[in-house]
């Protein structure tokens, strides 16, 4: 096997992620590890950025609503082992339970570096991950913290280092004196470990402290007294290392991570007009030159095209928008529009539909689980269920597609260069050949065949007089009297 290059990048032998706790303050019956930012839980968020590193195993520790979490874990991170920290008594016993659970199923550790993370930390990246892996290395560290310098500190551990930027200890805020509660760098709660060192800290852990419970920080004082070193490597994004704790928190991280993307995004090309209020979640693929404009969502299973303009106050899901489309004020969800093509305002596209190249769905329009073919129109308020529209048609505003009789869905298929009149109702199942019209207001049961004009409804008769004997004292029967007497005038002057 060949061996890789020396300059490569060190991976994690190990990762931990302790995702195990209550999450009281969040209030609320969802696991705090579990609550979305952007279309993936906080777990989710650590979890990609830690594949992103290519350690060896990954395991995540559980207890609170542990069924949810393996749940949410075996749909999209299957690879993710899971160890179960029945009671919570602190985070050096979860790190215990990570190597104990992992044992039990044949893993053993090997050589490299042992991460251990918080699942609540949804803005660490994984250049911040694989800078830690690369400090512990270099350092030869025992044990490798990652800190941060915040302008105000007050709260966490300080980071309290030698001469040589070894850290001595990690102090934390009622303990600190006067000198170290001035110190700006401040532990994050996560760290590299070397594995030795690990276990052989983890035994010897003990619960007496104010709260009882096995701290992971102890680990960095058993290290010392056993003469290692101990170093610290700091964040350049201090933002990276807050955890969620709160609702407000979790805004705010939100609001981080907007930016974080948007700012990627435009860099790569896309004008995001309005950064502040476009909502792109990561797995969203933009062109360079689309457009999105302000009040604009997209989410991580939507793309959308070189020079497509997406927005005002639009929403994709699961979504395609190809190549000079644009999309205004519209909600879609699991739909393909094509180049060129113009969709709304005020529309919504349901799962299934298809809107082909320069084709247009307009404003006050719904369309589920229908094909629109090139160049066809449904320009206004009309509804297109369970359809096959060709090429170069056009759909008259008011038409209804009446493709459910109460127990089954029925299809309705339209030719090339149809037109159906305005007000419309086509009762599926029904075809409509190609270059066929149907006459306005008509409700057409049958099928109409290629070049034919479908017309039914029922012919117009006006009944002369009837204001005047059925409404004789109102406005209606003075204004028709005035009307009739000015024709009546005009006629005995030729």
């Amino acid at each position: 096997m060949t061996e890789p290059a020396s300059d490569a990048p060190a991976r994690p032998g190990l990762v931990v992620v302790l995702a195990a706790g209550a999450g009281t303050r969040m209030k609320s019956d969802l696991a705090k590890v579990l609550h979305p930012i952007l279309g993936r839980p906080l777990l989710g968020h650590v979890l990609a950025s830690v594949a992103q590193t290519q350690p060896h195993n990954v395991v995540v520790v559980v207890g609170h609503q542990r069924d949810q979490v393996e749940q949410y874990l075996a749909q999209e991170f299957p690879s993710v082992r899971t160890a179960v920290q029945v009671e919570q008594n602190g985070t050096g016993h979860a790190v215990r339970c990570a190597l104990e659970g992992l044992a039990a199923q044949g893993v053993e550790l090997g050589a490299e570096p042992v991460i251990v993370l918080a699942g609540d930390t949804p803005l660490i990246s994984s250049d911040t991950l694989t800078d830690l892996v690369a400090t512990h290395t270099r350092t030869h560290a025992a044990v490798t913290v990652l800190s941060a310098e915040l302008n105000d500190p007050f709260g966490y551990g300080r980071i309290v280092r030698d001469a040589d930027g070894d850290v001595l200890a990690i102090v934390e805020q009622k303990d600190a004196t006067s000198q170290q509660a001035q110190i700006n760098e401040i532990n994050s709660g996560m760290f590299a470990f070397n594995p030795d060192t690990l276990v052989s800290a983890l035994a010897r852990l003990t619960t007496d402290n104010s709260q009882g419970e096995e701290y992971l920080t102890d680990v960095l004082a058993i290290a010392r007294e056993d003469g290692l070193s101990v170093s610290a490597h700091k964040a350049n994004d201090p933002d990276e290392v807050h955890g969620i704790n709160n609702r407000a928190q979790l805004a705010a991280a939100t609001a981080l991570l907007r930016d974080r993307i948007n700012t990627a995004h435009m860099v790569s090309g896309v004008t995001i007009v309005d950064p502040a209020t476009a909502w792109i979640e990561p797995g969203a693929v933009l062109a360079p030159d689309a457009v999105i404009e302000r009040n604009s969502a997209v989410d991580a299973h939507s793309s959308v095209g070189a020079g497509a303009v997406v927005g005002p106050d639009t929403t994709l899901l699961g979504t395609t928008v190809e190549a000079g489309a644009r999309v205004v004020r519209s909600h879609c969800d699991g739909a393909l529009i094509g180049s060129g093509a113009n969709v709304g305002p005020f529309t919504f596209l349901r799962p299934g539909t298809i809107l082909g190249a320069r084709g247009k769905i307009g404003a006050f329009v719904e369309v589920k689980k229908s094909t629109i073919g090139e160049g066809s129109k449904v320009p206004h308020l009309s509804y297109v269920g369970d359809a096959t529209i060709g090429e170069g048609s056009n759909i008259g505003a008011a038409t209804i597609f009446a493709n459910y009789d109460g127990e089954k869905k029925h299809p309705t298929v339209i030719g090339n260069h149809v037109r159906v009149g305005s007000d419309s109702i086509l009762v599926a199942p029904v075809a409509i050949g190609d270059g066929a019209y149907t006459a306005a207001g008509s409700v057409i049961t049958e099928d109409v065949p290629a070049g034919a004009i479908g017309i039914a409804r029922g012919r117009q008769v006006n009944v002369n007089g009837w204001v005047a004997r059925s409404r004789p004292n109102s406005d209606s029967a003075s204004s028709a009297a005035a009307a009739n007497g000015a024709n009546d005038s005009g006629s005995e002057h030729e």
